[in-house]
């Protein structure tokens, strides 16, 4: 007879184990078949089969005999065996056998199988298989087979199963689930493993072997993709970067495995990867040259990191530009980043329409390019980087928003610094805060792998406060202790004045010889006329109180003080000029409300005014309606003087009602009560002094709005005006709540703002949205579906835009805030129908 192959003796012993499985009633018949089936894994106690049949089994078989005994995890067969042995003989062919096929059927099981006792068996094999390390044995296996012996498919569906095992379980087993399937600890679990088999194979590198590592990449690849690469890069960065410091073999497998990832997952890998590191170093030493080989790393390092992200710490910017500048070969990318960069920065469409947190970013970015040039690159991007700088600060210095011009100004600062153009250097006042500090920290480059430090306002400020302590405290006690007495010469007389203790003379004030004015006109005469400057800050310093206390006299020349004032300019440095300026107008406009309003509204669009002078009359009419609005409690007649009701306040002894008022607060103090009511009288109505002026303040500031001037156009490059004058209409509607101007204003300021809703200033985008917030709070609910009924539909979409895909983070918000008043109003009225019919 012939001998029959390999596969067939297989083949032929597989089917008699089968069927003594599935008919034989013998407990030593069934294991018998289950040691037989071990044999051909090759740890049976009489294991008689040849490497050629196990070889075979592994091949062809294991997963045909898996499926099988899952199938038959119901049978009595299988219940008849003691614990121990269905351990050792059931559960051992899962763990012992090739543990990529093992896995797969263990899963599917998972899958297929009902919550149930065997359920439950199959997750504690499953558990087991990760606990014993076979994850790392599946993926070993893989670097020792250079040529794939599986499909493609194949290879994708275990890939799947590996990186998704979490997801899988978590939908079978919720909430029963097991910790070592949750993330945190399986995709740790697996950087292990993975850390493992790249060990296995720099040794088996250094013993002449060969490997591949497709598949651990792909793992890699396929595990960042999906969002975990934070919790596996945790693991495999440290040891990596602590692997390829003095091992070369290391590096050319850390370069390998970035090389065999797909091109499809690379990204994922590299940003996980960057934020994963602790310095530019590690990084060159993990991923090599690979920016100079892979196009799709290219783009993510120099391009989409730097200019296209913005969420990033500015650590990584450290770690990302310091490996570009660390290679003598990367350091044209480095050259490639600083140009697109700076393009970017001085881009004023840029300024314009992109979040102000990525503006920071960018301008991170470029700071950190210049400061890692050599003097030769910076002497060939001299012109470039010039160019650079003026216009990128007049497109952030012509920005309405703050934080833009400081950014603008210290990019400036630092760039003329490293440049030194002539030994000038640029400087300019700002308020320092947390961004300029980290901006001018970002020109010392940090070149170790350490965690950077962070920046400390004003490092030697402790070593000098040491050095001054003594000194500054030996001068507090002296001054603490008083006058001291001279120290007398010894031969001088004995009655010398010398010992004679001085007057403290620290709290005297010295006179002046002009008073301040008494009475508002002789005010008005030294503001006009006047060119003493102590006379002018004592008239300015009680110009307001004057207003205040003579109502009668202050609208006599309010008009005509008013237009002193804003005309009038700081000559003599006067401290707080500007605010005893603005003090006194808004005490004229609240005073005499109408004539100054119509007075400071004509002036608003007429010429030879300055933009500041603008914004001072749209500050105060603000004040003045915010004054106008609050409810006037003052007791006493405003016509009276303060100082004069002081002088004429009679001796207390001299008044009758003065002991009556004792004994009643003496009597009231010694009474006690069980219950006690109110002791201070309800709050007195008052009316809205605001209400019946509000369209003075109003319309006159909508009348030419749409009319250029030789020095003010509203519409155009004055869009710093426009977005005040918006905000500015937005709080006069918002302080008309309840007035029955407030319907008619709500439709004009609504016609107004809707012209200039897609500004691209985002300050003046910001007015309109906070005008439309006004709007939908101060008109009643039937006057927006009624007046606005044509509108509304319209402005909802606009809204929902500019809440989804506006660049300014507060134009969102506004927006957001804007719907959710809208939607309030719309279903309030819609819900009482019966109001609306009866408001119509």
């Amino acid at each position: 007879m012939e001998s029959l192959s390999p596969n067939s003796e297989v083949r032929l012993m597989l089917a008699q184990c089968f069927r003594t499985l599935t008919t034989s009633t013998d407990d030593k018949d069934i294991i018998a078949a289950l040691q037989t089936l071990h044999s051909y894994l090759g740890e049976g106690p009489d294991s008689t089969t040849t490497s050629v049949q196990r070889a075979e089994f592994r091949r062809a078989h294991y997963t045909r005999t898996l499926q099988f005994l899952l199938s038959n995890i119901q049978a009595d067969w299988l219940h008849g065996l003691t614990a121990a042995q269905r351990t050792e003989l059931w559960d051992g062919l899962f763990l012992h056998g090739p543990p990529d096929q093992a896995l797969l059927v263990l899963m599917e099981g998972i899958g297929t199988l009902r919550p149930s006792a065997n359920l439950d068996h199959l997750v504690s094999i499953t558990e087991r298989f990760l606990q014993s390390g076979r994850l790392g044995d599946l993926l070993w296996s893989y670097c020792l087979a250079m040529a794939p012996s599986d499909s493609p498919q194949l290879r994708e569906t275990l890939l799947g199963r590996i990186v998704s095992l979490p997801d899988l379980t978590a939908n079978r087993l919720h909430p029963n689930n097991k910790p070592l399937f949750l993330p945190q600890q399986y995709y740790t679990l697996l950087a292990t493993e993975m850390l493992t088999a790249l060990e296995q194979t720099c040794q088996a590198l250094k013993d002449g072997t060969d490997c591949s590592l497709t598949f651990v990449a792909q793992t890699l690849g396929k595990v960042c993709i999906q969002g975990h690469s934070d919790i596996v890069l945790a693991v495999m960065a440290p040891r990596l970067s602590a692997c390829t410091c003095s091992d070369m073999v290391w590096q050319r497998v850390c370069w390998k495995l970035l090389e065999n990832i797909p091109q499809r997952w690379i990204e994922s890998v590299l940003t996980g990867l960057v934020q994963a590191v602790s310095g530019p170093d590690a990084l060159g030493r993990i991923i090599g040259n690979l920016v100079l080989t892979d196009k799709k790393a290219q783009f993510v390092i120099t391009h989409k990191l730097l200019l296209l992200q913005y969420k990033y710490e500015t650590r990584v910017l450290r770690i990302v530009l310091g490996y570009l500048a660390a290679d003598r070969e990367r350091r044209p990318l480095l050259i490639q980043v600083l140009r697109s960069v700076s393009q970017a920065w001085a881009n004023p469409s840029a300024v314009k329409h992109t979040p102000l947190e990525q503006q920071l970013y960018v301008s991170k970015a470029l700071l950190l390019s210049v400061s890692l040039l050599r003097d030769s690159e910076l002497q060939e991007l001299r012109s470039e980087l010039l160019q650079c700088m003026l216009s990128g600060m007049q497109s952030h210095l012509d920005s309405s928003v703050v934080q833009i011009r400081r950014v603008g100004m210290v990019v400036g600062e630092c760039l003329s610094s490293r440049m030194d153009i002539n030994g000038t250097k640029l400087k300019f006042e700002y308020d320092q805060d947390e961004e300029t500090q980290e901006l001018l920290s970002l020109m010392t480059p940090v070149t170790s792998d350490e965690p950077e430090p962070e920046p400390v306002d004003g490092a030697d400020t402790p070593q000098e406060t040491e050095e001054v302590t003594p000194s500054t405290q030996n001068v507090s006690s002296q001054n603490k202790s008083g006058p001291q007495p001279l120290k007398t010469d010894p031969d001088s007389d004995l009655d010398s004045d010398d010992e004679l203790t001085p007057y403290d003379m620290s709290g005297d004030q010295e006179m002046n010889q002009a008073s301040p004015p008494r009475y508002l006109r002789d005010c008005l005469e030294t503001l006009i006329s006047s060119e003493d400057p102590v006379r002018v800050e004592l008239s300015l310093k009680v110009a307001e109180s004057l207003v205040r206390k003579n109502v009668f006299a202050a609208k006599e020349i309010s008009v005509q003080l008013t237009k002193v004032l804003l005309h009038m300019e700081d000559k003599y440095s006067i401290n707080g000029f500007l605010s005893l300026r603005q003090a006194t107008m808004v005490a004229l406009a609240a005073t005499d409300c109408i004539p100054v309003t119509q007075y400071l509204t004509t002036e608003f669009y007429s010429l030879n005014y300055s933009l500041r002078q603008r914004l001072d009359i749209l500050e105060v009419l603000a004040l003045a309606a915010q004054e106008l609005s609050q409810p006037f409690t003052e007791k006493r007649d405003p016509s009276i003087s303060v100082a004069t009701s002081a002088d004429l306040a009679p001796y207390p002894g001299d008044n009758p009602i003065h002991w009556r008022q004792v004994v009643e607060k003496r009597i009231q103090s010694k009474t006690k009560r069980l219950r006690k009511g109110a002791t201070q009288p309800p709050a007195k109505a008052t009316p809205n002094r605001y209400a019946p002026v509000a369209g003075h303040f109003f319309f006159p500031l909508l009348r030419n709005y749409d009319k250029p001037q030789v020095t003010f156009d509203l519409l155009g490059s004055d869009h710093l005006v426009l977005g005040r004058l918006i905000h500015t209409l937005g709080l006069f509607m918002h302080l008309a709540v309840n007035a029955p101007i407030a319907a008619q204003m709500g439709r004009a300021l609504l016609d107004f703002v809707w012209a200039v809703r897609y500004h691209v200033d985002q300050m003046v985008r910001r007015g309109v949205l906070f005008a439309v917030c006004s709007v939908f709070l101060s008109m009643p609910s039937q006057n927006l579906l009624l007046d606005l009924s044509d509108q509304l539909f319209e402005t909802r979409t606009w809204l929902a835009d500019v809440a989804e895909g506006d660049p300014d983070a507060d134009c969102r918000s506004l927006a957001v805030q804007s719907l959710v008043l809208l939607d309030k109003s719309l279903k309030k009225q819609l819900q009482d129908p019966q109001a609306l019919s009866l408001e119509s």
